[in-house]
């Protein structure tokens, strides 16, 4: 069902792009949008792995180094038929993790210093299962797909207010005319923005199902997501960006009331009910 409301959501997203360059009212100003946010995302898509780990002062370790947290990746990415990512520490006291990379050949989990002092070995091993799961379902690349799209609404969105204000088409030409081109350009990219999340939000509930039956303990990651969501509005990351916190496995930034609507997570309630259903 998560795969298939994927599917629906990037679908909504190409439907209205190409309703909002329909509304300027040419495909040449279109496809230059669509051809600039593609060349800003496919160069995130290759280099984001490097970028947000510098961001985030992680450090890569070997076996050697630590030897329980390096062979329980290994195992994990044994039992999921992966190859075996690079493995990083964050030196910050907010517990946390993520995976990045753009395919399971050239992947990265890190997790912080602080996730380590709050969770048993079980919950640990949870959390990094979630973490192998999106390298497993490549959401790197799923999400470059939806932001890529969502600049381009954005863009189109900038061009479409200035064909409004200086163009010259009257109200009775096929488009809507200035008012039906400006609402447009101002609610297109509301909704591009909403749809994002809801994708990435998707991808988070995948991502629990298969790291709880990766690592056959739904129970420990549901006990691990309770104390990190505890533990977070504690101890924010202080060096998260809103760019950045989809890739976590909880929301480094704390926010509540209207501001959980443009979450990048799912209700924490939700995701440790699912996963207590999953352990009955």
């Amino acid at each position: 069902m998560n795969r298939f409301k994927t599917a629906v959501l990037l679908t909504s997203l190409t439907l209205l792009m190409i309703g909002l360059g329909a509304a300027i009212g040419g495909q040449g100003g279109m496809y230059l949008a669509f051809f600039m946010a593609l060349a800003m995302n496919a160069f995130s898509y290759w280099f984001s792995d490097k970028i947000v780990l510098r961001m985030y002062g992680a450090r890569e370790i070997s076996e050697m180094e630590n030897p329980a947290f390096y062979g329980m990746i290994r195992r994990l990415t044994v039992q999921a038929g992966l190859p075996m990512p690079r493995v990083y520490i964050i030196p910050s006291e907010s517990p946390n993790a993520f995976a990045t990379g753009r395919n399971p050949d050239h992947a990265a989990v890190a997790a912080t210093e602080g996730i380590m002092r709050i969770l048993t070995p079980e919950e640990l091993e949870g959390v990094m299962a979630h973490e192998l799961s999106h390298v497993a379902n490549r959401d790197i690349l799923i999400s470059t797909i939806a932001a890529t799209v969502a600049g381009a609404i954005s863009m189109l969105a900038n061009m479409a207010q200035w064909a409004a204000i200086f163009g010259h088409r009257s109200d009775d030409e096929e488009g809507g005319g200035v008012i039906g081109t400006l609402a447009l350009a101002i609610l297109a990219p509301i909704a591009a923005m909403l749809i994002q999340l809801a994708v990435s939000r998707s991808r988070e509930y995948l991502a629990d199902e298969g790291g709880a039956r990766l690592c056959g303990h739904p129970r420990s990651l549901a006990n691990a997501l309770r104390k990190l969501d505890q533990a977070s509005h504690l101890l924010p990351m202080q060096e998260a960006r809103p760019a950045t916190a989809h890739m976590f496995i909880v929301n480094p930034l704390t926010a509540g009331g209207i501001a959980r609507l443009f979450s990048t997570h799912p209700p924490m309630e939700e995701r440790i009910a699912r996963l207590e259903q999953m352990g009955r």
